[in-house]
């Protein structure tokens, strides 16, 4: 499956954060790439807010660039999100207890090319790009799993493609 979309502005990140997570089950993984600024936080937060809201739950949603992972309950699914740029190496995954999360929570990871190995094979990538635009974004979805495929046909129903 490969799609990809421009947000115009934060605010439709944002909305199509909220959009997608009501559809995520735990094991589901999304692998958030892009450069720094490039709003890999800004949509895992949209998307957390959006879960815990539906669940009438409030919290701040904090970057997790010092602690590595934040964990979060909708009363459905944890929710890790996960900031492995500070990992050395695909060692360090095994003890953050990521391999479990994996297939028992719902995973936001940026900065995945740190999972080497461990990435999960039916991970949805989706890799954001600044614009020379304020606030802009251009957003390419990639996955072999067929559950993506429907979710974003959902989503996205005009460009999904393959």
């Amino acid at each position: 499956m490969n799609a990809s979309l421009t947000f115009q502005s934060p605010e439709e990140t944002a909305a199509f954060a909220a959009a997608l997570a009501p559809l995520l089950k735990p094991g589901d993984a999304i692998l958030l790439q892009g450069g720094l600024g490039s709003g890999k936080t800004h949509f895992a937060r949209s998307l957390i807010q959006a879960r815990l809201s539906a669940a009438g739950l409030a919290e701040d949603v904090p970057s997790p660039t010092y602690t590595l992972v934040q964990v979060y309950d909708d009363g459905l699914s944890e929710i890790w999100h996960c900031d492995l740029y500070r990992l050395s190496g695909p060692h360090d995954v095994v003890e953050l207890g990521l391999e479990e999360a994996f297939s028992s929570a719902i995973c936001l990871i940026e900065w995945p090319d740190r999972l080497d190995d461990f990435a999960p094979r039916s991970a949805l990538t989706l890799e954001l790009s600044m614009t020379d635009a304020p606030g802009k974004r251009t957003s390419h979805f990639t996955s072999d799993s067929p559950r993506w495929r429907e979710l974003m046909t959902r989503v996205l129903p005009d460009t999904v493609n393959g």
